[in-house]
């Protein structure tokens, strides 16, 4: 997965760069600047006087000392001024020029807190879409396989908006079911069998249990009188044999060419699917190339999502990859919360996951 948001402290991610939200002086401050400085030990700020300082957007890097990363980038942020003042240019710089950075050290991975969401007032939710967006279309432009995180501190500091977040909790509310799961035992003889996996329907009908037990010891031991005989002679195959042989010959198609023949119909190219699902070349390469590739339900939801599949399409892709959509289960309902509404974006539902605590689309 090319972008994740993960919830952490970003001194403590391993990465091979973390990006510090600095202020033009790069000499520490509050916030995400003075966490790292803390973590990173004098010897950072030693190194930092040494560069003169950075305007806002740009970026100038130094190594990681005490940090479990090889290298940290400064970048300051735009202070919020509304919005009219190049607000938005300015902070699509600092993410842009922050990832230039990297791969001119060939990092292969780096973490981003979200830059000037916090004592510089930038709004959370503008940042965020600016951050992904920026980070998105670098990757793709470039060619990129690095993987970048957006590290969130809590899930205070990073939530949808209040309508949304009711919208959603009003949508689990009405749909959600707390499946009690209570095992049913059957009784024969002095055995005891759980049937909490069979179906319902099985314990109505009379089967191997409801014999008493002698009499089930001698169904048994003519069973195994009858197999052995079986053995010395072969037999042609069975008119079951045979229908079951028809059956696995017409066997339907696997996820992996109902994925293909969806993109060939949709009309886009791999790697506009692969991008807009947020997995990396090599995870669609292994799809692409095994007819039988068994994928994540996440990752097959995700594809569901990028293909902009209705909810019976999306089960029925599901399906194909042994998983299935439940109101048992909050991110399902979540997810068709937005199919539902026909909004496909995954980073947007990403969000909403992340502020209810779901696993995310794509990991």
């Amino acid at each position: 997965m090319p972008l994740q948001i993960i919830r952490n402290d970003i001194t403590k991610v391993k990465c091979d760069a973390i990006v510090n939200a600095a202020n033009t002086s790069l000499l520490g401050g509050g916030g995400v600047d003075g966490m790292i400085h803390r973590a990173a030990g004098p010897q950072l700020l030693k190194e930092c006087r040494t560069l003169g300082g950075c305007e806002t957007g740009k970026a100038k890097i130094t190594g990681g000392y005490n940090l479990p990363c090889k290298y940290v980038i400064h970048t300051p942020g735009p202070i919020w001024n509304g919005g009219s003042c190049g607000e938005k240019e300015l902070l699509t710089s600092c993410y842009y020029n922050s990832l230039k950075l990297a791969k001119e050290h060939e990092c292969q991975s780096i973490a981003f807190p979200l830059i000037s969401s916090g004592i510089y007032g930038y709004p959370k939710k503008q940042a965020f879409q600016v951050a992904v967006e920026t980070i998105t279309q670098f990757l793709e432009d470039e060619d990129c396989d690095m993987l970048v995180y957006i590290v969130v501190f809590d899930r205070s500091s990073f939530i949808i908006s209040e309508k949304l977040y009711s919208d959603i909790s009003s949508f689990i509310d009405d749909n959600y079911v707390d499946e009690l799961h209570k095992d049913k035992t059957i009784f024969s003889g002095s055995r005891i069998l759980n049937c909490q996996s069979l179906p319902d329907d099985a314990l109505s009908e009379k089967s191997e249990f409801d014999i008493p037990e002698r009499e089930n010891k001698k169904s048994i031991s003519g069973s195994k009188k009858k197999a052995s005989q079986s053995l010395k002679m072969p037999s042609a195959p069975s008119k079951e044999q045979a229908d079951l042989t028809e059956l696995l010959l017409s066997i339907d198609e696997s996820f992996s060419e109902m994925l293909l023949r969806i993109i060939d119909e949709k009309g886009m190219k791999d790697s506009e699917c692969y991008k807009k699902v947020n997995i990396d070349r090599k995870l669609f390469s292994k799809i692409r190339s095994d007819k039988y590739y068994k994928p994540s339900k996440n990752t097959a939801l995700a594809f569901a999502v990028a293909l902009e599949l209705s909810i019976e399409e999306t089960n029925d892709m599901l399906k194909k990859a042994g998983f299935a959509l439940s109101h048992s289960n909050k991110a399902d309902i979540i997810i068709e919360y937005f199919i539902e509404h026909k909004i496909y974006d995954i980073f947007t539902i990403n969000e909403a996951l992340f502020s209810f605590d779901q696993r995310l689309l794509g990991a």
